[in-house]
């Protein structure tokens, strides 16, 4: 009898161990969902650590399990769209446009436009005092053609309101598979009301880099960067050897509509004009507002061949003007006292880096913000033209462009210098 009792206690024992230990592994695993452990701040409660928060976790999965439980349409249930969507939620509450979260799909399409083809209308967008706004439409695009310009503000997207829309959101709606149509409801600064723009979409080929001798200057070079892609060094170093041995000895760099791509491709673009360990530009990551440690500021230096050095130069901007185009704007400028000439740059000149997670979704998160290689800061400022030029509604329409004419002027009066070195 008394070893049926041991026996009877020793499995109720195990049972109960069993129980506890597989609540135990739910909590925990909940608590390493997506293989990650929570931050420093939800597990350190010591009363004098600066990172001592105590956040209430509990209240997701409460949330979750009353979802789970009580939504009435069960079928609709997503858990792994549950998982992104709390994601957003928590990158949202940041209120920074571009720090985004980018589901495997989204990631797949934001690594395909960077690639220079994607199906849409052709035009880069971004948010501008909580309002989805056009950095610039690009070259040969129905966004163009349609006479979109850089900081038209959209106010709807078909019958969608474009208020609350996360970028993200925004782009979804606008992009769709080619023969297609979407209809942007638009606001200019100079028109009376808002107006309806029917767009076609059409497969984008973005467009990288172009050049061409001035006709009627045969001794000025005129260059394109359409955006700063993987593509464009390539197509630098094959087309650098023909510009050298033209006619050319100056040279109208044209950034307008440039909306950006990589620092690192703008960085070595820029050593094509700058004296090898010049300063491009700065990253500045601020400081940690608890802690009052200056992180500091990293430079990011040129060491190209510096092969057209001895050009004198001038560079047009405009609004669509950009992040990775605004910093070789700025580096020009700051180290050669490059003139800018059009109108005020975009003003985008924070550091976004992209984090892939272990799904193949990923994360932008804004680290830091750009400095001219003088210290000038590009976000939401942008650059202002050493001589402004604006185009006009008439330049517009009779395709006058009047803003070239004026590059072409001021780089005719420029002395050829030898070598910047001497």
């Amino acid at each position: 009898m008394k070893k049926t009792v041991k026996n009877f206690l020793l499995a109720a024992f195990l049972i109960i161990a069993i129980f506890f230990s597989y609540q135990y592994g739910i909590w925990k695993g909940e608590k390493n969902i997506l293989k990650k452990t929570p931050p420093l701040g939800l597990e350190n409660t010591t009363p004098d650590s600066s990172l001592a928060k105590k956040v209430d976790f509990s209240i997701f999965w409460e949330a979750w399990r009353k979802l789970e439980t009580d939504f009435l349409k069960k079928e609709k249930i997503d858990y792994q769209k549950m998982v992104y969507g709390a994601i957003r939620g928590m990158v949202q509450s940041l209120e920074d446009p571009y720090t985004t979260f980018f589901s495997p799909t989204e990631t797949k399409s934001f690594e395909e436009e960077l690639s220079g083809e994607y199906e849409g209308v052709g035009m880069e967008v971004a948010i501008r005092e909580n309002q989805i706004t056009v950095v610039t439409p690009l070259e040969n695009t129905p966004a163009q053609k349609a006479g979109i310009k850089p900081n038209d503000k959209i106010l709807k997207i078909n019958d969608i309101s474009t208020e609350g829309l996360s970028l993200e959101e925004a782009v979804k709606l606008i992009k769709g598979p080619k023969g297609t149509e979407v209809t942007l409801l638009i606001e200019r600064k100079n028109w009376e009301a808002p107006k309806s723009i029917v767009l076609k979409r059409e497969v984008i080929k973005i467009p990288t880099f172009s050049w061409k001798i001035i006709e009627s200057s045969p001794e000025v070079a005129y260059l394109k960067i359409y955006q700063f892609n993987r593509i464009l060094l390539s197509e630098l170093n094959k087309n650098a050897p023909a510009i050298l041995n033209s006619s050319a000895k100056k040279i109208i760099l044209d950034l307008r509509n440039n909306p950006g791509g990589y620092l690192d491709v703008a960085q070595e673009t820029a050593g094509w004009f700058l004296p090898k360990n010049s300063i491009v530009v700065w990253q500045d990551s601020g400081k940690n507002e608890e802690t009052k440690e200056n992180s500091g500021k990293k430079s990011y230096k040129t060491h190209g061949s510096g092969a057209f050095l001895s050009y004198p130069i001038v560079v047009l901007i405009n609004g669509g003007t950009a992040s990775g185009a605004e910093i070789l704007a700025g580096a020009l400028r700051d180290n050669r006292g490059v003139k800018l000439i059009g109108e005020k740059s975009f003003g985008k000149g924070s550091v976004q880096e992209q984090i892939f997670l272990s799904d193949n979704s990923s994360l932008k998160i804004t680290i830091a913000r750009w400095l001219t290689p003088k210290g000038d800061l590009i976000d939401e400022k942008g650059l202002e033209p050493d001589i402004e030029v604006k185009m006009t509604e008439k330049d517009w329409e009779t395709g006058k462009d009047s803003q070239l004419d004026k590059a072409i002027e001021i780089i005719k009066n420029i002395e050829i210098i030898k070598n910047l070195n001497e």
